[in-house]
């Protein structure tokens, strides 16, 4: 902990940052012009879940780390 009084500089802060994406959350359901029925493609029976961490910092995001697992951080 910082002493009473003293700055805190950004460029020395860093945040942990974590992210996932998933294959299975395609839309179901969606639009097209004219009246006419939209169709598009989705992956089926490969469900992944992806994850990543990195560190933010003032300047950049630095030590990515990409998981192909679900993680609880």
């Amino acid at each position: 902990m910082a002493p009473a009084g003293s700055e805190i500089r950004a460029e020395r802060l860093v945040f942990i940052d974590e992210s996932g994406a998933k294959t299975n959350m395609t839309r179901l359901y969606g639009r097209a012009f004219g009246g006419k029925r939209a169709v598009d493609t989705a992956p089926h029976g490969h469900w992944c879940t992806t994850t990543m961490i990195s560190a933010l910092r003032f300047d950049a995001s630095t030590a990515d780390m990409v998981l192909d697992a679900r993680r609880t951080v």
